[in-house]
């Protein structure tokens, strides 16, 4: 999944911002690999907005950054997230019904990890 936070320019209006962030899910949701997407807004903070998509897999988010329209149309907005980790594994799913999907980490070897274990 991928997480970008932004905190737009406050010249910008929330309305305009909304619009283009709707129009960049928009482009992604046209791309193979796409999942699902979304568009929010801090509840305690109208200046912070969240844009999330899920994908099929790392590579599927990676080419679908790549398509001509998302490049041309999508990516002012994109680069405008704030510097911060936004590419993110799914390790544990728990539906509303309780039940459970676990997957092992892509970096379970990683020394960072050290012995943990999923």
């Amino acid at each position: 999944m991928a997480l970008l936070q932004f905190r737009p320019d406050p010249a910008q209006s929330a309305e305009q911002f909304q619009s283009d962030a709707e129009q960049a899910l928009r482009l992604l949701a046209e791309r193979p690999g796409y999942l699902r997407g979304s568009v929010g807004r801090a509840t305690d903070d109208a200046g912070s907005w969240l844009l999330l998509t899920e994908w099929e897999s790392v590579g599927a988010y990676r080419r679908g950054l790549g398509g001509y329209q998302v490049k041309l149309l999508a990516t002012p907005l994109l680069s405008q997230a704030l510097d911060q980790p936004s590419a993110f594994e799914e390790l544990l799913r728990i539906g509303p019904d309780g039940q459970e999907t676990a997957r092992a980490s892509d970096r379970a070897d990683d020394a960072d990890w050290g012995d943990r274990k999923l």
